[in-house]
């Protein structure tokens, strides 16, 4: 387990790294070969976590951090807005509501793979009263979709990716004060690896795994590292 955040040029992965991809299912072995391991991280007293599924994904993708959690004594609950469509305005007002529901009682803690890390920190930094911890795995919190491979994309569909990107820094007007602990791999084919890093908000912690972005959601070393920082106390905000 390493950090690293020493700031290199932005550029979305080129075609090749999508090779880096392939490689996704050797991690099932590893899974395997570490999950009594996995069986000895700290556990949860009953806490409620969302869980938050990546772009063009739902929460089916998210069965084993769930299960995982589950397991480790909390209540994860996965999120209500089915495919993961990419429309960032629509769902993060979408997911703020839910999370406001969830977190009636007490705050909750948020887990996002992908995009769907990128919609849970802005949630906690609109409703840090609601939210306890943020673990993000492979998350661009830099440039939206402009440094990651599916640019094309959300070019076609939305317009100038200078514009998206100049609406994500605008949003760090407001600081994000909620712990965030984010997860990245320079193996990453999808999502560059840079564009995981946050440079300007003091609460958010990197940790860098040896992962596909595809394997992200059942790496043992993420899955380690979530059980890890999820089980930390926090102080008030």
């Amino acid at each position: 387990r390493r950090m690293n955040t020493s700031t290199e040029p932005l550029a979305a992965p080129t075609p090749g790294a999508l090779i880096n991809e392939a490689l996704t299912p050797l991690q099932i072995p590893n899974l395997l070969l570490r999950a009594p391991f996995l069986g000895f991280a700290p556990r949860g007293r009953g806490e409620r976590v969302l869980v938050v599924p990546g772009f063009g994904a739902t929460n089916a993708s998210t069965v084993v951090i769930r299960r995982y959690l589950s397991f480790l004594g909390y209540q994860p609950t996965g999120w209500t807005q089915g495919l993961n469509d990419g429309d960032v305005p629509r769902l993060l007002d979408e997911l703020t509501a839910h999370v406001v529901k969830l977190a009636r009682d007490e705050p909750i803690h948020l887990v996002g793979w992908s995009l769907g890390g990128y919609l849970a920190r802005e949630v906690a930094r609109d409703r840090p009263d609601c939210v306890r911890r943020v673990v993000t795995l492979g998350s661009p919190v830099v440039g939206g979709p402009k440094y990651t491979s599916v640019a094309r994309i959300f070019d076609d569909r939305s317009g100038a990716l200078d514009e998206i990107e100049q609406l994500v820094d605008a949003r760090y007007a407001s600081p994000l004060t909620v712990p965030v602990t984010a997860v990245y791999s320079k193996l990453d084919g999808v999502v560059a690896w840079q564009a995981c890093i946050d440079h300007r908000s003091p609460s958010v912690e990197h940790v860098e795994i040896l992962s596909t972005h595809a394997g992200l959601g059942f790496s043992p070393d993420a899955l380690s590292i979530m059980a890890d920082r999820l089980a930390q106390p926090v102080t008030a905000h």
